[in-house]
């Protein structure tokens, strides 16, 4: 039942009404009167028999006769909501999208040339029939809402199999066939070989071959600079439609989702796909879901609404820059879209490609335990792919401009700015901050300038604005001081638009664009101008940059997170994969110590090394990856509670408390890779305890969050 309560996150059963008996499928949503209220749910399954002794009551009604919830999907959903110490009926909030009756009455267009539309959902066999539904308790029933037995017995009484560590499905290609087929023929498409831009990569090739064959290769993919990944991911997608098989790929945000359907739309024709988005419109996203579950299309593409998208036989799952936090679901249970895609791949036998200019700690442990291969360029196509990076930091760069360590823009990257704008080629200027100003201080004593009223930080949004508060939007008009009386405020951190004005001046009758939150730009002219965007707005040139400055690298590398280095590595990568290669001209300046680690891994374009030593420290210190950690938030007293309710695991480390906001408080609990499922099947029980009790003050619980400090 959609039910948020922990104690009730099982399933119930009913009767079918005789009237119902031939449209109320598995998968259909239904209405029931639970505790004296109506309620929605899904049907799972259809039984002659319940193992309930009491009295049943009969379905309500039947909202729709659309079975929109695949077992598949079902199975999915139960094993997400045990690994993440879930309910299921969060999980299929965010699986299934609300109906939208309209589009649901429009007649269904034919399936596509060389779709695999798949089978109607028929009654099963022994389901309950007009003249088996007797009106007396005990009689036969039907399982009611998704968390049945049968769904449960499915996914696991304990949680759903980890990928990593796991052992191949019998029957299936291995990681192995990712490399043994480097050699093997072209993988032919309707136009010709698609395989042709895969071939810069020993193993790419293989990959394909594996899809196209019907096996279920799984892979780790390190993307060259300038690499058109998005027709890279069509061609995988292609190969995996050729088998008879479908795809579900996902992306981080709208842009990327953009060039991938352009991408695949070119290569498999129109209507061989949707795409899905929660930024669509509840129609549109409803048709695209509907076109998907009645096995129109044989592929979906989309952001994370995407990742439990119903295809019918699922042949590969791919996900592109995994270590962007927009695959992390902000909503309960907060499963993260590359978890979902690879316990989907493991319990349906289905082929991974993980893909990214950087590479995760969590990727390179499914390299490292062997789960998957990785598909990365030799050494020499590396080095022809890649704009050449120089550091600013290092000794022979100080020696020569001694300024260098302190100056915001040293003269390298000036040079390096004048010499791609006087070869007509368009200049890409990182910001890690956004906005003019976005924080002071005070010019005499270089004090923080702070909000009077709340303490929160001044900032300016022009040149000649008053100083505003960024936590409670005050003006600070008369502001002084408090340390030495100064009336005088500098810039403390310079943000993208301060920047834009800044370089305008400097390169004139130049045109200067910015790129960030206000606008996201899609492109630019491949001709001369200065291009200011935010890490993850920048911009494809046409041709490729000239030179990429990637600016106030403090600011990324010194944030208060585990992930700090991987981010900025992640967004440097990104950014500096959009110039031109190194001997078409194409330069990189990173204003930061060459060297610091992940400075290095950019200077020599290896995410492999960087992400192999960030996933030797955590497991050193006993961090995710390497090891799994809850994360309960709440008041003081509610945590208090939950912990001392909760029958954790004996290798459990709880740790703790420390500040969280609005004046709750964080506790963190610790357990080895091989105690995660008991973990999260305790802290799902001490949770229905507290719901059984009607506990006034909720705690929220993540497992494996993005953000630990």
């Amino acid at each position: 039942m959609d039910v948020p309560l922990a104690h009730l996150d099982r399933p119930f059963d009913y009767l079918v009404p005789a009237e119902l008996a031939d449209q109320a499928r598995p998968g259909t949503r239904v209405r029931v009167r639970f505790a004296g209220q109506l309620v929605d749910g899904w049907l799972l399954d259809r039984t002659e028999l319940s193992a309930h002794d009491g009295r049943l009551s009969y379905l309500e009604r039947l909202v729709s006769p659309e079975p929109v919830l695949t077992p598949e999907i079902a199975r999915l959903a139960r094993a997400v909501a045990d690994r993440y110490a879930g309910n299921l009926a969060d999980v299929l909030r965010l699986a299934v999208p609300p109906r939208h009756a309209r589009v649901e009455r429009e007649a269904a267009p034919p399936p596509a040339a060389g779709t695999h539309a798949g089978p109607e959902p028929a009654t099963p066999q022994g389901s309950v029939g007009p003249e088996s539904v007797p009106g007396v308790a005990g009689s036969e029933s039907v399982p009611g809402p998704v968390g049945s037995e049968s769904s449960a017995s499915a996914a696991g009484s304990e949680s759903a199999p980890g990928p990593v560590g796991s052992e191949s499905p019998e029957g299936a290609a291995g990681p192995a066939s990712v490399q043994g087929a480097a050699g093997s023929e072209s993988v032919a498409g309707d136009t010709g070989p698609i395989d042709a831009g895969w071939r810069s990569y020993p193993a790419g090739p293989g990959f394909l071959r594996a899809l196209a064959d019907g096996r279920a290769p799984r892979a780790v993919w390190s993307a060259l600079p300038g690499e058109d990944w998005a027709s890279r991911f069509a061609e995988a997608a292609a190969a995996t439609v050729r088998s008879g098989r479908g795809v579900v790929a996902v992306v981080a945000d709208a842009r990327d989702l953009e060039r991938l359907d352009a991408a695949l739309t070119g290569l498999l024709g129109t209507g061989r796909h949707v795409a899905l988005s929660a930024a669509l419109g509840p129609a549109r996203r409803y048709r695209a879901f509907l076109a998907a579950s009645r096995g129109r299309v044989p592929v979906v593409i989309g952001t994370r609404a995407a990742m439990f998208a119903p295809v019918a036989d699922l042949g590969l799952v791919a996900i592109w820059d995994d270590g962007d936090d927009l695959h992390a679901e902000p909503r309960a249970p907060y499963p993260h879209a590359r978890e979902v895609l690879l316990t989907r791949a493991q319990l349906g036998d289905a082929a991974v490609l993980v893909g990214g200019y950087a590479r995760t700690a969590e990727s390179r442990l499914l390299v490292e335990t062997g789960w998957a291969k990785e598909i990365v360029a030799d050494r020499s196509t590396l080095r022809a792919r890649t704009p050449r990076i120089t550091p600013t930091g290092d000794d022979p760069q100080l020696a020569r401009d001694p300024a260098a360590a302190s100056a915001r823009l040293p003269s390298l990257a000036w040079d390096a700015a004048r010499a791609a704008l006087k070869s007509d080629a368009p200049v890409l200027v990182q910001v890690p901050r956004r906005g003019y100003l976005p924080a002071v201080a005070c010019a005499e004593c270089r004090a923080p300038a702070r909000c009077p009223h709340c303490s929160g930080p001044l900032a300016l949004r022009s040149a000649s604005a008053t100083p505003t508060c960024r936590w409670c939007a005050r003006v600070a008009a008369g502001y002084a001081c408090p340390q030495c009386g100064g009336r005088r405020l500098r810039a403390a951190v310079v943000g993208a638009r301060r920047t834009a004005e800044e370089l305008g001046r400097a390169f004139p009758n130049v045109p200067v664009r910015t790129s960030g939150r206000e606008e996201v730009l899609r492109s630019v002219p491949g001709d001369a101008g200065l291009v200011i965007a935010t890490p993850g707005a920048e911009p494809v040139a046409e041709g490729g940059y000239g030179a990429v400055l990637l600016l106030d690298s403090w600011a990324l590398l010194t944030r208060a997170d585990l992930r700090a280095g991987e981010e900025a590595l992640r967004r440097w990568l990104a950014a500096a994969a959009l110039a031109r290669p190194g001997p078409a001209g194409g330069r990189v300046v990173v204003v930061a110590d060459g060297s610091l680690a992940p400075v290095q891994a950019l200077l020599r374009w290896d995410p492999g090394w960087f992400a192999g030593r960030e996933l030797a420290e955590r497991r050193e210190l006993g961090f995710p990856p390497a090891a799994r950690m809850a994360s309960l938030t709440g008041v003081a007293a509610a945590v208090a509670e939950l912990l001392d309710e909760a029958r954790l695991p004996p290798a459990a480390e709880v740790l703790g408390p420390v500040p969280a906001p609005d004046g709750q408080e964080r506790m963190l609990v610790r357990v080895p890779r091989s105690g995660a499922a008991a973990l999260a099947a305790a802290l799902h029980q001490a949770a229905a305890l507290r719901t059984a009790r009607k506990a006034g003050q909720p705690v929220r619980i993540q497992v494996d969050p993005q953000d630990i400090f």
